[in-house]
């Protein structure tokens, strides 16, 4: 049965590393500690009193000063892996945590899946090819000689890259080395764990190299491992649940986020709030519990997303700023269609298209499937037609070669509205409204991956009263927009009520709108 050795990197809270340390190896796993040496002496002193007497806690024999993205932190994480190679011979698996982590699954569940696959887990992603770096620098990580902190000597920093340049000191990368990059929160298997304390003794090359790069802790491990180990044997994934906001900062989790914890696929969960008392009490009694059930849903991200990452007042954050492009043309009549039950809006168009023959095209804006013409390329992607709007409609008036378009497009997307309406051409917009039960919304919720098969009742409860205001916020946004020509129909409504918007809306006689609006199945789910 699987024994993890914890590596254990932290720089504050005592009491917390105490309790972390003796939470763990009262479960039968061990651990192996590394505090800064930047930090307190007598934090330290006081750690190493209380777990003087624990036979699975080991000590890195070397402590050193740890700075953000400089060598000092994988140097560190090195002293603490040996030290555990060397106290643990038992020890089958070695795990990276810090001092903000928290388990959000049972000793006895974490064992159990670590025997379930012979594989090493890290993040691992080709470092030139993949995009994991989202903004700062990239190559110059690795290409130039970094011997100032960033945060602690930003000019320093810079300005060493900078002489670097202009004297042409970059250098390769080693040549049968394929660089990777990854979250440094990593599970190895000892063999692994031997592979790389060997590569290390042994490769003083590649040692000298990586102690100059700029942030090695997302790269060192990731690299040597895919080096020594084959692909089918490694999972580039981590086994502990961290996220980002737009910020690029390290979300809290907080007492309210336990159920969403324990209904993620990983064993452990960072950050913790220091304040989140409640939380860190549940977390650290479940990690010695037995005989648990853990229902895995895996929604956390895109629910934080839904949540969370809607700006400052609660919504988004800034207006997109669109490229600017040449109009669709003043003689033209762009007719949007806004719907969040997709399936009527495009019932609703594929009728118009019967009756009126008039061309319309799905939710190109939000459905890579939705089925365009060739048009040299622009349509191939969701993100080529986003970014180049008023082509690919201005294309699509032309391909059909009339003056009057039907296009549907999702309520969430006013920013989109707005930029047609900013346009010469002429712009109308209808909204259905529909009824949505409960079932719709939570059906909603699991096609948009707001919640999974298996996401406990309590989060569902929680979440339907969030996703309908989001809905009705969409609708009011929409009217609050001011758009000229707006129409709007409802399913409440009659035949002879929606008649009116209809034909106003599409500039049809009013048997025509009438023969569309008593379709029988519009609103039928």
């Amino acid at each position: 049965m699987a024994k993890i050795a914890y590596i254990l990197l932290c720089h504050k809270d005592p009491d917390g590393i105490i309790a972390q340390a003796q939470r763990l190896t009262a479960a039968g796993d061990c651990i192996a500690i590394h505090f800064d040496a930047r930090s307190r002496r007598e934090d330290f002193d006081k750690i190493q009193d209380a777990l003087a007497t624990n036979p699975a806690v080991a000590f890195a024999a070397t402590r050193i000063k740890c700075g953000w993205g400089a060598w000092s932190l994988v140097q560190a994480t090195i002293y603490a892996v040996q030290a555990a190679a060397e106290a643990f011979p038992r020890a089958t698996h070695f795990y990276m945590l810090s001092g903000d982590c928290m388990p959000t699954k049972t000793a006895e569940y974490a064992h159990a899946f670590l025997d379930g696959a012979e594989v090493d887990y890290i993040e691992s992603f080709d470092f030139f090819a993949s995009d994991w770096i989202k903004t700062g620098i990239k190559a110059e990580r690795l290409i130039y000689r970094h011997w100032f902190n960033e945060r602690a000597h930003k000019k320093l920093f810079y300005a060493s890259m900078a002489v670097q340049q202009r004297l042409g000191l970059a250098r390769k990368v080693p040549h049968d080395i394929l660089m990777q990059i990854g979250s440094q929160w990593w599970c190895l298997r000892r063999r692994t764990v031997e592979w790389v304390l060997d590569f290390i003794k042994n490769r003083p090359d590649v040692m000298r190299f990586f102690r100059t790069t700029w942030i090695p802790d997302e790269t060192f491990f990731q690299t040597i491992v895919r080096h020594l180990v084959p692909e089918h044997e490694i999972r580039s994934r981590t086994l502990t649940f961290l996220m980002f906001t737009d910020y690029g900062m390290p979300v809290s989790f907080h007492n309210d986020h336990y159920d969403l914890l324990l209904s993620q696929d990983y064993l452990f969960a960072r950050k913790i709030s220091v304040d989140a008392k409640d939380l860190r009490e549940r977390l650290g009694k479940l990690y010695a519990a037995t005989g648990l059930h853990f229902s895995i849903s895996g929604e956390g991200r895109s629910l934080y997303k839904f949540l969370a990452a809607r700006g400052r007042v609660g919504r988004r954050f800034a207006p997109r700023f669109w490229e600017s492009e040449s109009s669709l043309g003043r003689e033209r009549t762009l007719l949007m269609v806004t719907c969040k039950k997709w399936h009527v809006a495009k019932r609703l168009v594929d009728r118009v298209r019967q009756v009126t023959n008039m061309p319309a095209v799905d939710y190109l804006f939000n459905e890579s499937s939705t089925p365009l013409p060739d048009l040299g390329g622009i349509q191939t992607t969701l993100e080529k037609r986003t970014r180049h709007r008023r082509a690919l409609v201005r294309m699509l008036f032309d391909y059909w070669q009339t003056d009057k378009l039907i296009v549907c497009i999702d309520p969430a997307n006013t920013d989109l509205m707005q930029d047609f309406y900013n346009d010469k051409a002429k712009v109308r917009l209808l909204e259905i409204e529909c009824d949505f039960t409960d079932d719709y919304l939570i059906g909603h919720a699991r096609r948009v991956g707001l919640a999974g098969e298996r996401s406990p009742q309590e989060v569902i409860d929680r979440l339907l009263p969030t996703i309908r205001y989001d809905v009705k916020f969409e609708s009011d946004g929409i009217r609050d927009a001011g758009f000229a020509g707006f129409s709007r129909i409802r399913q409440a409504a009659t035949v002879d009520e929606n008649t009116v918007p209809l034909a106003e809306f599409l500039d049809i006689p009013v048997e025509k709108a009438r023969e569309i609006a008593a379709t029988a199945y519009l609103f039928v789910d």
